[in-house]
């Protein structure tokens, strides 16, 4: 039977969609690749094997368009991309699971947490883990001139949009009146990093690979090098052990300050864009999903990846034809 995995929202991915294709080849299972997306133009679409249109996340109809994707293309596995449709997933997980689909979505409890970054400060806070405060309004109205910079960024935004570096006092007027509902912390100084982590479906940790974030752009790591970090490692370990039913990836952000603090700031419950460099280093997360959705021993070892490896991103292209997109 084929294992044929559906992608959703699949906008630039293109390394993620062509590491999964190249372990189905490698395993030697019969599988394809189905990528969707509500624009006919998303570059990934270009590298599956089958392509399939679909509605707004906030449509109502979403979940049984992705339904009735699931039913014509046999799909065993489905993969969503983005942060906005990972709640609404995690509600439909069994539905899709009573179709014989696999929707790789951690809990509901784990999604609100990660979601609202409120939640996810109150989390770090409750299991004891590192993270800068947020300053409510009367910690606001005594800040003085030597407590800037300051960091801005929305409640529930992601890739960081809206995300600010607030100067002065005229700066933090001006941009908390420009986002809806915003978190307000102090500036953390330090070396940021990345940990892509993998869970089975037993929310056992099976490798953890630290990502130094060397350049960012528009939001996603453009230069980045893994590191083999014991610390690191064992830091990320221990915050997802604590999510209350996580699954697959789950992607941690932190900063490590200059007295050696590791502090923690996010968590993303999917895969995030810069796990290619993972894969490259030998973190084979797509062959070790595979591995358990078959229920064949599972090879992931914690920390049995190539330090020290560096992703340098540039543009590259897809060239179609313009017919495609009428």
């Amino acid at each position: 039977m084929s294992f044929n995995i559906l992608f959703t929202s699949v906008g630039r991915r293109v390394s993620l969609l062509r590491q999964f294709k190249q372990t189905l080849a490698e395993m030697d299972q019969n599988g394809k690749i189905i990528a969707a997306d509500l624009q006919k133009n998303a570059a990934a679409l270009f590298v599956a094997d089958a392509i399939e249109l679909v509605p707004r996340v906030v449509d109502p109809a979403y979940i049984s368009v992705l339904k009735d994707i699931c039913c014509r293309h046999e799909i065993k596995l489905l993969i969503p991309l983005i942060d906005t449709e990972l709640s609404l997933l995690a509600k439909h997980k069994a539905e899709f699971a009573s179709c014989g689909v696999t929707v790789l979505v951690s809990s509901c409890a784990v999604n609100d947490i990660c979601f609202d970054k409120r939640n996810t400060q109150a989390f770090f806070e409750e299991i004891g883990a590192v993270t800068p405060t947020v300053y409510d309004e009367v910690k606001l109205a005594e800040l003085g001139e030597a407590d800037y910079p300051l960091f801005l960024k929305p409640a529930r935004g992601s890739c960081s949009v809206g995300a600010t570096v607030i100067s002065n006092r005229r700066e933090l007027n001006f941009y908390r009146e420009q986002i809806e509902t915003p978190i307000i912390q102090p500036l953390i100084k330090g070396l940021e990093y990345t940990i892509d982590v993998l869970v089975d479906f037993a929310g056992v940790v099976k490798c953890v690979v630290p990502r130094l974030r060397m350049e960012t752009r528009a939001g996603e790591v453009s230069k980045a090098m893994t590191v083999k970090d014991a610390e690191l490692i064992q830091a990320g370990k221990g915050i997802v052990e604590k999510l209350p039913g996580a699954v697959g990836c789950i992607t941690l952000q932190c900063f490590r300050e200059p007295n050696g603090t590791i502090c923690f700031i996010e968590i993303n419950p999917r895969f995030g864009g810069g796990f290619p460099l993972s894969f490259r280093a030998g973190a084979d997360f797509p062959r070790w999903i595979i591995e358990m959705m078959l229920k064949l021993p599972c090879t992931a070892e914690l920390d049995k990846w190539q330090d020290n490896l560096v992703m340098l991103r540039y543009d590259d292209e897809i060239i179609i034809s313009g017919e495609i997109l009428k």
